[in-house]
């Protein structure tokens, strides 16, 4: 087993993460020998980019722990913008309009200007939208958590 040079903890969590991903469809593999596979497959397709002359966005090798957050931020990415694959594997909590009004009220202080004057309701509706869905994430891997234990 890889170590990824994480404490037991984190690696609690990025196996909550791996179990809820192959769950949505987003990996095949969900064991950290999977991760570093898919770490080395992501670094070879990077260095036949660079040999061809392309461009690639972002670090031109992944180092292990880098690979496992850039995964990781993927699959939270995945969820929260309601990606096809992960519509087609989970069942989305319904969010009405007074859920997302509610949260506006409760946390005006993260729409705010640099000036410290709010954004309006509609500005930010989408992002509200996208924050109940990490909220929704995160409930998820916690509920795998509690399985693990």
């Amino acid at each position: 087993m890889h170590e990824f040079i994480m404490d037991r903890k984190e690696q609690k969590q990025l196996k909550a993460e791996l179990i809820f991903a192959k769950k949505l469809g987003l990996t095949e593999d969900d064991t950290l020998d999977g991760v570093a596979d898919r770490c080395e497959k992501e670094n070879q397709r990077r260095k036949e980019m660079l040999q061809n002359g392309e461009i690639i966005y972002g670090p031109e090798h992944f180092s292990l722990p880098a690979y496992v957050r850039y995964e990781q931020t993927c699959f939270r990415l995945d969820f929260v913008s309601e990606s096809e694959k992960v519509k087609k594997n989970y069942s989305y909590q319904r969010i009405s309009e007074e859920e997302k009004q509610a949260f506006y009220e409760a946390n005006r202080d993260l729409f705010t200007r640099y000036h410290g004057d709010s954004f309006t309701y509609e500005e930010v509706s989408v992002i509200i939208r996208k924050r109940i869905r990490e909220i929704e994430y995160d409930k998820e891997i916690q509920n795998i958590l509690c399985q693990l234990n």
